[in-house]
């Protein structure tokens, strides 16, 4: 996960910034974890080791390409800490903040607290003081020792993890085992998730009534926008069996709310396009398929993929959609600080089709419009196939904000009949 912060409006303290990185990995047991392999596996050994971060004079035109070949190397996770971090010292009163940080430690909603903390420790450092902090309520050992605890043993049939390894392997049971993708080019033998991203949006106007649709079928935004990407997933594979995923926070207590670590888990969804009835049938699939999925969160990929009758180098999925709600303008920076995310230079595509939606609300808490883009990887496809993709879901999302009802013929605009 690369990010990078642009920081303005105050004369930048290096020395201060790059003590506030050690000071959040220290925070933060996740960021200074090794993971060694063991003859029972990988385990997670806490470490009292920060990383070291370089500061950089840089101008504008190089950051761009400094920034790219900062994220383009791999981690160690036996032996290095899950974090790396540069400054580059734009001017006395410009920095950015390159940061980069292997998935196994952070996921989207560790960003916030994050930031906060590096905000606090900055300051404290900028005035010759330590931080204080607000202790943790509990940290990730705590979590670990728990979720262990929750779901039991797999061997145990009555066990939370027997009863959700049962369930998928029952729900998945028979599916294609890879969705058959109009790759421009072949799968390259050494993997290259080198992305890019072709972006959509809809206007406020467009998510009012995809909101309305949602409450009409008992359901979500988030369950209209699944059935749209089903549906185009469909028609761009030709396949009426479709698997996509999505993801779920994980963050099942408030006690969680203000760690850093990687609480998400992925979610499964296999549609039957070849068994609704009408475009209707085919939401209501979609809402019960989530909600099903939803409650059984917590089965490992790599142990699901085991229980499957299908080629193990097949993956469980190729094709994730994530909707978020986009971040509220909270005006608590400090006095005189900005801080911006900026492009980072590199886009890493863990999938075939990664769609990262932000649906976002104005003041008075009114629809805004919805915003993201569909990450891929260059080494599989071309520009123009991916736009024709965007453009064919952001048709289905418009005709089922404008009310389609009827064959699903109507919703995609094809004149395949999905239940031959």
């Amino acid at each position: 996960m690369v990010r990078a912060y642009r920081i303005r409006g105050m004369a930048i303290d290096a020395a201060a910034l790059v003590a506030a990185v050690g000071d959040v990995v220290v925070r933060h047991l996740p960021l200074r974890t090794l993971h060694p392999l063991t003859e029972r596996g990988a385990a997670q050994v806490v470490v009292d080791v920060v990383p070291e971060v370089r500061v950089h004079r840089s101008t504008e035109a190089e950051l761009a390409a400094r920034l790219a070949e900062f994220a383009c190397h791999d981690f160690d996770l036996a032996t290095q800490i899950p974090i790396r971090a540069d400054v580059h010292l734009l001017g006395e009163q410009d920095a950015v903040l390159a940061l980069v940080v292997h998935h196994i430690a952070l996921d989207g909603a560790s960003i916030q607290p994050l930031l906060r903390d590096l905000v606090t420790a900055y300051l404290a450092r900028a005035a010759g003081q330590p931080p204080v902090w607000t202790p943790l309520p509990v940290d990730y050992v705590d979590y670990t020792l728990w979720k262990h605890e929750s779901l039991g043993d797999l061997a145990d049939p009555f066990s939370r993890a027997g009863q959700q390894w049962r369930y998928w392997s029952n729900a998945l049971a028979g599916r294609p085992g890879r969705l058959p993708m109009p790759y421009d080019r072949p799968r390259p033998r050494e993997r290259d998730i080198t992305g890019d991203s072709v972006a959509v949006a809809f206007d406020a106007e467009t998510h009012r009534q995809l909101l309305d649709r949602a409450q009409r079928s008992r359901g979500s935004l988030f369950m209209v926008l699944q059935t749209a990407f089903a549906l185009a997933m469909g028609a761009f594979t030709q396949c009426a069996d479709v698997t996509v995923a999505t993801a779920v926070a994980g963050r099942d207590h408030r006690v969680l709310t203000d760690l850093v670590g990687n609480f998400s888990d992925d979610v499964l969804m296999r549609v039957r396009l070849d068994r609704a009835h009408d475009v209707d049938d085919l939401i209501e699939q979609v809402r019960r398929v989530s909600l099903a999925g939803f409650a059984h969160p917590d089965t490992p990929n790599p142990r699901l993929l085991r229980s499957l009758a299908q080629d193990a180098a097949d993956p469980l999925f190729q094709a994730t959609l994530i909707l978020q709600r986009g971040a509220a303008e909270t005006g608590d920076e400090p006095d005189g600080l900005s801080i911006t995310e900026v492009p980072a230079g590199v886009r890493f595509a863990k999938h075939d089709f990664e769609f990262g939606l932000a649906e976002r609300y104005d003041a008075t808490g009114a629809p805004a419009g919805i915003d993201g883009g569909l990450l891929y990887p260059i080494a599989l496809f071309d520009r123009c196939t991916v736009a024709g993709f965007v453009d064919r879901f952001a048709e289905i999302v418009k005709r089922l904000a404008d009310g389609c009802h009827g064959p699903l013929s109507a919703l995609s605009g094809d004149t395949a009949d999905w239940r031959r």
